[in-house]
This record gives C-alpha cells, sequence and structure tokens, in this order.
C-alpha cells in the first residue's frame, strides 16, 4: 500500500542555453500553485495527496510534465483551470482527464 494515495511530481527543470525546458513554461508557478491549492482542498497528507517538485523527468516533448503516482498517468497542462481538472477529476473523482494526458 502507498504512503499516500497520489503523488504528483512536477517537471521544474530547468535547461541551460534556451534549450526547451518543463520550467520555460511556467512549471515552478504551477507547482506551486496545485500544492495550495490541494492544501486549501484539505486534500493533503499522509494516505491523501503530495505534491513534489521534481528535476529533469525526461518528458521535454510535452513540457510542461507532471506525473501523478501510483497510476503513472503523464500530464501535459497549460494554465490553472488544466491544473483544477486534475485535482477535481483524478485526484478527487478518480477519472483520468483523458484530455491532458501524454502517453
Amino acid at each position: 500500500m502507498s504512503y499516500f494515495k497520489h503523488h504528483l511530481f512536477f517537471c521544474c527543470n530547468q535547461r541551460e542555453g534556451g534549450q526547451d525546458s518543463c520550467n520555460a513554461h511556467g512549471a515552478s508557478d504551477a507547482f506551486a500553485w496545485t500544492k495550495d491549492r490541494v492544501a486549501a482542498l484539505k486534500l493533503s497528507g499522509p494516505g491523501q495527496v503530495r505534491v513534489s517538485r521534481a528535476g529533469c523527468l525526461g518528458r521535454c516533448e510535452i513540457a510542461p510534465a507532471l506525473v501523478v503516482y501510483p497510476e503513472a498517468v503523464w500530464y501535459s497542462y497549460r494554465n490553472n483551470d488544466d491544473l483544477e481538472a486534475i485535482i477535481q477529476e483524478h485526484l478527487i473523482g478518480g477519472r483520468v482527464v483523458e484530455r491532458l494526458v501524454r502517453r
């Protein structure tokens, strides 16, 4: 059994020399917003949801990227509305947000 029901990892990698990266697409801001939103909804903590910052997840082609474990669902998002959909539909409702999934 997993310690957390869901664990979100936000790629917050910043590449040098102008190479595309998740952080160039606002990943650090998205991480902070999601962490705050999950806490505000009282979803954080053991047995619930953990939101973590990660280094490069190796999925630059879908930047910005986040992965939800234990399901190993990879998402790409564009704004807080997309992140809210992941929270409401996936984390709370138990349904993968297919329009945001990147395989």
